[in-house]
């Protein structure tokens, strides 16, 4: 919902704060008083291009703010604020500045947004209807989400969804076996000699490092042996390291007789480092067992790092994906032998998961149906008081073909009119006029309001070229529409204006050559006054004030 709007320096406004309430809220005034100004103000706020003549004249810049309480359900909004990483905690403040340069910021809660992401959040928290309006429902593109809203379809269109996902899904795996098969049937000769190839070899993974560390140990290993054989001379020849520290562990118990066994932490000092001498003479003597000294190894060594890293090379990859290499090589063999087998089983998949998509996209057409014939009866009901009896309303259901067909289903959705017995059918934004258009709106909206996502509804002279009974309903629907949603409607019609719960009179003052446009929230008496003068002109007379009271109590 729309709470407030404020408005600085536009066109013929110098400084304007506006406060809404919920139902229906009317803005009357003369013709040229500013009306259109205050649409083309909150059009800013909802993504409206923004053309520097709107500044007021003589003022560097002008600026819009909007605070909106959206409604919690609207899932459409929730998902595009959070796609784009858009706190909202509560209100919705939205603020746009232009300058004189062309200039301008766009502010979603103190947040920096684009123009364009403004008017997709726009669609979803104001629809605006004017007699020149080409969006919402009056684009064909929406007809189909608007049916399915209308109807609670959601748990269908689910089914549909899912069915041509799990169809597209086989279909594309279907596609893409048959491109292997051609492919590997291109490339058999080859594919057989690759797998023959790297079966031969057998690659394992991580054999290379395995390898490359027994040939570094082969080439210096006569040099090893030097060092390990040095080193076993030293800890046993002659007076040997384990003769030295065995005298000394036994000069340090003679001592420890004597002090009561003080200087045992010694002795064990000596005994560790006796253990750990005999230990390292083992592993040297194991050590040198081990070295190998046959050239022949090394060269068997050489051989298959080579032969390795000259495969990994061919087919492109490292030799430790060799083996992943020939699992692919092989896979794409046993495809080729399965040939049609394989391709005619995954074309059976394919044709149930087409048929499953086909039945629900066909229970969800009869839902259609079912709903689009709901619907036009409400809509034809609407007309007769809207001076509109002789038009016809029709939901037109058509079924696409199957290059068509969507997770939505393969329906082509269009509402259309005939505003004479003897005219064809046609799109409502083609045939109907401009009044006749605000009037099939209102129709509309008056049954679609419990499934709709945008909570405020902006009607712009719904009621122009009726009078009398026709404007009259056109009050009592636009006063039902306000139970349901927001509706703000500019009006010249007295009758409509009798039926707003909250009445706002736009006003044009001159002063010092400077014209200025002025808003503002009449009582209840004021109400009164304005809708006799709407009535009578500018005199008013108590028979326009006892007329003004009839309708405001009708």
């Amino acid at each position: 919902m729309l709470q407030s709007l404020s408005i600085r320096n536009v066109v013929l406004i110098d400084k304007l704060d506006l406060d809404f309430q919920s139902g229906l809220s009317v803005l009357t005034g003369e013709t040229g008083a500013g009306k259109s100004i205050l649409l083309d103000s909150l059009g800013l706020v909802l993504g409206k291009r923004a053309e520097t003549s709107l500044i007021r004249c003589g003022e560097d810049k002008l600026s819009v703010t909007a605070i909106f309480d959206p409604e919690p359900n609207n899932v459409e909004l929730q998902e595009l604020l959070s796609e784009n990483e858009l706190e909202v905690d509560g209100e919705i403040i939205i603020k746009r500045t232009l300058d004189q340069n062309g200039k301008g910021k766009i502010f979603f809660n103190d947040q920096p947004i684009s123009a364009k992401l403004l008017k997709e959040i726009g669609k979803y928290l104001v629809e605006i209807h004017g007699q020149f309006d080409n969006q919402g429902l009056l684009n064909p593109v929406n007809h189909q989400d608007v049916l399915d809203a209308f109807g609670g379809h959601g748990a269908l269109l689910s089914d549909v969804s899912n069915a041509y996902h799990d169809y597209k899904e086989a279909s594309a795996t279907r596609v893409r076996a048959e491109a292997d098969i051609v492919k590997a049937k291109e490339e058999e000769d080859n594919l057989r000699h690759w797998v023959h190839e790297l079966e031969q070899i057998n690659p394992r993974v991580g054999e290379e490092a395995e390898l490359s560390a027994k040939r570094q140990e082969l080439i210096h290993a006569e040099k090893i042996m030097e060092s390990l054989n040095y080193a076993y001379g030293v800890l046993t020849e002659g007076r040997d390291i384990q003769s030295a520290l065995r005298s000394a562990e036994s000069a340090i118990d003679k001592a420890n007789r004597y002090v009561d066994n003080k200087y045992a932490e010694i002795y064990d000092a000596l005994d560790r480092a006796l253990v750990e001498v005999i230990d390292a003479v083992e592993r040297i003597e194991s050590a040198s067992a081990d070295i190998n000294l046959n050239s022949e190894e090394q060269e068997n060594i050489d051989s298959r790092l080579f032969a390795l890293k000259d495969l990994a090379r061919k087919h492109g990859v490292s030799v430790d994906e060799l083996s992943e290499t020939l699992h692919k090589f092989q896979t794409r063999l046993t495809n080729i032998e399965l040939g049609e087998d394989g391709i005619n089983s995954l074309r059976k998949i394919e044709q149930e998961k087409r048929l499953i998509y086909i039945e629900a996209a066909n229970r969800l057409h009869l839902a259609r149906i079912e709903t689009a014939a709901k619907l036009d009866k409400l809509v034809m009901a609407e007309l007769p008081p809207l001076k509109m009896e002789k038009a016809k309303f029709i939901t037109l259901i058509e079924k696409k073909e199957e290059s068509g067909w969507s997770a939505s289903g393969f329906n082509n959705i269009n509402f259309t009119v005939a505003t004479n017995p003897n005219s064809p059918q046609g799109p409502i934004n083609k045939i109907a006029s401009g009044g006749e258009l605000a009037r099939f709106m209102l129709a509309l909206k008056v049954n679609l309001a419990q499934s709709s996502s945008v909570c405020t509804m902006i009607f712009d002279e719904v009621d122009a070229g009726v009078g009398g009974a026709t404007a009259q309903a056109v009050g009592e629907r636009l006063a039902k529409l306000g139970q349901s949603v927001q509706v703000l409607v500019v009006t010249h019609s007295p009758q409509v204006a009798a039926k707003g719960r909250n009445h706002f009179k736009v006003e044009k003052k001159t002063k010092d050559n400077i014209t200025t446009t002025y808003v503002r929230e009449l009582s209840t008496v004021e109400k009164r006054e304005e809708i006799a003068r709407m009535l009578a002109g500018e005199i008013i007379t108590e028979q326009a004030r006892a007329a003004a009271d009839v309708l405001i109590c009708s």
